[in-house]
């Protein structure tokens, strides 16, 4: 049995669950547990045949007996048990994006619906928004995701996070191999977008057959569809799709920077060599004039043999980086090592899994100045917030803390909430005590786009708000972005002078590459954040920053790579004091 479909079950037992009203931790934990599954590159099955599914996180002894009863008998009896109390077609109804478990129980009790016709019929005849808690947006919303054909409702793409440790794994196993010479990952991976459908490998070899093979005999290799001495052609335990291409050495180059991409970008130099009297292919730079063929070892050599300066792979968009490359005025991209703390992250105070200390002393091994410890405030609304009381005394024990961490500085911060009105779910006297606020949209997500704009720009007037957080809302692949009027935000951040953030989370990372270039553009500071829930996610600050170079983003336009004595200076309240 594949990853997929036993992740598929773990869902579905998650889904019977909440539809069976069960404790919420039981849900998580299956759901956590799916994903667990889904992830893994490893074959599951195969961990279940040696006893070790409990080294995946997520998974405990109980699910580790569910999962090794459903390989054995091809079912999970709970989840046999549930299905009978609920109408077959319910079930379906739960996997209707934007309905869910919740939502579905409430419209079956309510109206007695349990089928995708009878919902369809409900919500044209405007019977849903009868429905507690339900309205015409809800009727909109289910009628667009019934009329979506049953083959594009699953995506194949994944999130950039999903892929990119597999294909790192994959290349330097390559790279180890006594046959091979250059192994560089290419394609969407490469250039760090923010979901990817494949991974494409692009090597040279000595033993071009034995390379190839290597990559079909990996433990993490399922499927091998085809072997040879051009490369291979494999499926992952989790399913995802892997090209390896075997090249010449002299030919390196050209195909590495053809199969990077993007589209856009490879039709656009095209066009601008043909303009030149040269052809671009993967095969190498022919002249016309010359009637010769170049081939590049290297991507570098391509792109001055077209008299281009070097374009990073994060930029290769047709973004107008040809534009820049030919005028000498491409960007100094940001690197990590630019950063010098982090200014969003979540404690045992609130729903992170690790202490200030351990948070702290995690963010000093990454070789960071500062980090802002900043959970979620009075009105998150999932039960794991910090009371006004509650967070003036995390004030004065990071107060405590900082008198023994030397030159490290932990700052005492929170991410409040925006309320619907713009307001913020704390009074200002709290508020004032704070060394750093980031204020988010948490709730009452379907408000029109002027709501929804007004709401953000009115806690932008708040003298405390240091920064916007993960601005639109969006979870790749999971939820749409709000409706909001991004450019009329960013005129407004410049205004009050608030930061905007791009969130690391890579289910988020939010802002998008294409909002951050507009806000960094106009100026307004820009900070990068982890939004770690736990000392081992602080490293997810490199989707963050994959954004900000796919954004054309430089060290100086990113408040977060400045000291802290600099940084401080760029706060509302240090500002209004000069």
């Amino acid at each position: 049995m594949r990853n997929a479909e036993i992740a598929a079950a773990l869902d579905e037992l998650a889904d019977l669950n909440e539809l069976d009203q069960a404790v919420v931790y039981r849900v998580v934990a299956y759901r956590q547990a799916a994903r667990a599954v889904r992830e893994s590159p490893a074959a599951v099955e195969q961990m279940a045949a040696q006893g070790r599914l409990t080294e995946l996180r997520g998974i405990g002894k109980t699910i580790a007996e569910k999962i090794e009863t459903l390989l054995e008998t091809g079912e999970i009896p709970a989840a046999v048990k549930l299905k009978k109390k609920f109408p077959p077609a319910l079930v379906e109804l739960t996997r209707l994006p934007g309905l869910g478990p919740k939502t579905a129980r409430k419209i079956y009790e309510e109206l007695g619906i349990s089928s995708a016709k009878d919902l369809r019929r409900a919500a044209k005849e405007e019977r849903l928004r009868s429905v507690p808690g339900l309205g015409p947006k809800v009727e909109e919303n289910i009628l667009a995701a019934l009329a979506v054909p049953a083959a594009k409702k699953g995506s194949s793409r994944r999130l950039l996070s999903h892929v990119l440790p597999i294909a790192e794994e994959i290349a330097a196993a390559l790279r180890a191999h006594p046959a091979a010479n250059e192994v560089e990952i290419a394609g969407s991976v490469r250039r760090m977008t923010d979901t990817c459908k494949d991974i494409d490998i692009i090597a040279t070899a000595n033993d071009p057959r034995a390379l190839s093979e290597a990559l079909a005999t990996l433990p993490l290799v399922q499927d091998a569809a085809t072997v040879g001495d051009a490369g291979a052609r494999v499926v992952t335990n989790n399913g995802i799709a892997v090209d390896l291409r075997v090249v010449s050495p002299e030919q390196f180059g050209n195909v590495l920077q053809h199969l990077t991409g993007s589209k856009q970008h490879n039709v656009q130099l095209r066009e601008y060599a043909v303009k030149r009297g040269l052809h671009v292919s993967e095969y190498g730079v022919e002249d016309d004039r010359a009637g010769r063929k170049h081939t590049c070892s290297s991507e570098h050599e391509v792109y001055d043999l077209l008299g281009l300066d070097y374009i990073e792979p994060e930029l290769r968009e047709g973004r107008g980086e040809l534009e820049a490359s030919i005028a000498h005025r491409l960007p100094t991209l940001i690197e990590e090592s630019d950063l010098r703390g982090d200014l969003h992250c979540h404690t045992t105070a609130s729903d992170g899994r690790n202490s200030m200390e351990q948070m702290a002393e995690a963010a000093r091994k990454r070789g960071y100045s500062y980090l802002a410890v900043t959970d979620h405030s009075a009105s998150f609304g999932f039960g794991n917030d910090v009371q006004a009381d509650e967070l003036l005394r995390q004030v004065e024990r990071v107060r405590e803390l900082n008198r023994g961490f030397g030159r490290f500085k932990l700052l005492a911060g929170s991410e409040v909430s925006i309320l619907p009105d713009g307001s913020l779910d704390y009074p200002d006297s709290v508020l004032s005590e704070l060394d750093w606020v980031n204020a988010s949209v948490h709730s009452s997500f379907r408000m029109s786009e002027k709501a929804m704009t007004e709401r953000i720009l009115a806690a932008m007037e708040s003298p405390y708000v240091d920064a916007i957080g993960h601005l639109t809302g969006r979870l790749l692949l999971k939820r749409d972005p709000y409706p909001l009027d991004v450019e009329r935000v960013v005129e407004g951040a410049l205004e009050t002078g608030t930061m905007l953030e791009i969130n690391g989370n890579p289910d988020r990372r939010d802002l998008s590459d294409t909002h951050a270039r507009l806000a960094a553009a106009a100026g307004v500071e820009i900070v990068i954040n982890s939004d770690a829930h736990g000392t081992d996610t602080l490293r997810l600050i490199r989707f963050g920053l994959a954004t900000a170079r796919r954004a054309w983003i430089e060290p100086s336009q990113v408040a977060n790579t400045l000291p802290l004595v600099r940084l401080r200076r760029l706060r509302k309240q240090s500002r209004a004091a000069r």
